[in-house]
């Protein structure tokens, strides 16, 4: 779709410079704008580019101050970075404004579709399932029976929903996510070998949550795992059986949470944190990469890294101390060897 200048200014209540009726059909950065392009300027460091580009508008502060000419078409906003926000929401808006059912897809009979829902081709949906109005299921998707999938919801492409999960409204999981695969329940026999214990709950996920791509939830052995309100999950994270997620909380790719563990509301968890099972981890927490965490957090609002964790600040004097053990070494050696020598009466000259 292409747009003017003039559009884009009534939608962002900017003022126009240059060619009110200049259209754009595509965004990009302002070093690599060319001609049908829309960008913007919001750091000084970047000004530089604003002169040369190629691009056909750009979006600028109201406070700018010219240099030099510039070709480009200006729209003059009061934030330009909070404007350019705005149309990257509007932009993708469109691109994933997808409608209907493709075929082939296979919808069970007794299946539940909402108003204004997209289907994509090769999508399942079993028995007993529901989805929700204005949701989008794209291809190869499954979604198995007695799923409940809320309003407004996408599902991206190959995505997996077990039996009897539950997805609340606003719900965005991307590409290859599994929810509700068998939590990770094994009984010891005294042979060494392991019995399968069957895992009957479900993973429930609340309102305006995001999970990323390839990450998997696993379902409770009994009751619920469960995803709070608006908590966001990056690609590659492994959510155990159980495990129960707090309101608001952001957890990064590759991190890791054991079965049972319950975390609080709005914590954040950085890339590659370990958190062993049955766990209370309080609200606020904020746990910094790679961090161990193998007993439950208590005290709300800190900072913790390592492993096993610690205070963050005493984490960084540690890890400060642990670059400086070669020098250490090589002093400790110096003086053992001086101590030696003066045990046998040769001090060294």
């Amino acid at each position: 779709m292409q747009f003017t200048a003039q559009e884009i200014s009534l939608l962002l209540n900017g003022t126009v410079e240059g060619d009110a009726f200049v259209k754009v059909d595509r965004l990009a950065k302002i070093e690599e704008g060319d001609t049908g392009s829309l960008t913007f300027l919001a750091n000084p460091k970047y000004e530089q580019f604003l002169y040369t580009t190629n691009a056909s508008i750009v979006i600028v502060n109201n406070d700018l101050q010219l240099t030099a000419p510039v070709k480009a078409t200006l729209i003059r906003v009061e934030n330009a970075y909070s404007a350019f926000t705005v149309l990257l929401e509007k932009y993708n808006t469109v691109k994933l404004n997808k409608q209907g059912v493709e075929q082939p897809s296979f919808i069970h009979p007794t299946a539940q579709i909402g108003e204004n829902v997209y289907i994509g081709a090769f999508a399942y949906i079993g028995p007993n399932a529901k989805v929700g109005n204005y949701s989008k299921i794209y291809p190869n998707t499954y979604i198995a029976d007695n799923v409940t999938v809320g309003n407004n919801v996408t599902l991206f492409a190959g995505v997996k929903i077990y039996f009897d999960c539950v997805l609340g409204d606003n719900v965005v999981i991307h590409a290859g996510a599994v929810i509700g695969s068998d939590g990770f329940g094994f009984a010891p026999n005294p042979d060494g070998t392991y019995n399968k214990i069957s895992q009957i709950g479900n993973v429930i996920i609340e309102d305006d949550v995001e999970v990323g791509a390839n990450t998997a939830i696993d379902r409770a052995t009994m009751g619920s795992t469960i995803i709070r309100k608006g908590a966001k999950i990056d690609n590659l994270v492994q959510i155990a059986h159980n495990v129960e997620i707090g309101a608001h909380t952001v957890i990064a790719g590759q991190a890791g949470i054991s079965g049972s563990t319950k975390i609080g509301e709005k914590v954040l968890i950085a890339g590659q944190v370990g958190i062993a099972g049955h766990l209370n981890i309080a609200n606020g927490t904020q746990l910094s990469a790679q961090a161990g965490i193998n007993s439950s957090i208590s005290e709300e609002g800190k900072a913790w890294g390592g492993s096993p964790y610690m205070p963050y600040k005493d984490y960084l004097r540690a890890h400060s101390k642990l670059r400086k053990l070669p020098d250490l070494d090589k002093k400790v050696y110096e003086l053992e060897k001086l101590i030696e020598e003066l045990r046998n009466g040769n001090p060294a000259k």
